[in-house]
């Protein structure tokens, strides 16, 4: 398998790095790209071929879910497998976050067993 770009999308460094850890915990050969939000987030999908995208829904200057919409939007990344990985929790994100095209949703705190989980419905 070869490695693959996951490109991580947090304004919380701290979140960031425990998302890296718990996720390279998995074994998974891949390396990291991060974005503090959703602008950094898209000059990132554009200087990387990235695999998969770990993203928060509340950052400041574009939102997760404003970022799930643009590149939604994109046909280059249609079929991009997006997972929020949030602390929003309500029924409504999870069902709002889904409409707008996200592969699946993970509520913080994460956790190996939850990216395994998801992860295995994927195929990056």
């Amino acid at each position: 398998m070869s490695i693959r770009t996951v490109l991580v999308v947090d304004d919380s460094r701290i979140m960031r790095n425990i998302v890296k850890n718990t996720f390279s915990s998995l074994n998974i050969p891949c390396e990291f790209v991060e974005a503090g939000n959703g602008k950094e987030a898209l000059v990132q999908l554009e200087q990387h071929q990235v695999h998969l995208v770990l993203l928060d829904w509340n950052m400041p200057e574009l939102s997760g879910l404003d970022f799930l919409k643009r590149v939604r939007s994109m046909a280059q990344y249609k079929d991009m497998p997006i997972i929020m990985v949030t602390s929003e929790a309500a029924r409504y994100n999870v069902i709002e976050a889904l409409k707008n095209g996200a592969t699946d949703y993970i509520i913080k705190p994460v956790n190996e067993k939850s990216f395994r989980d998801k992860l295995s419905k994927l195929s990056i």
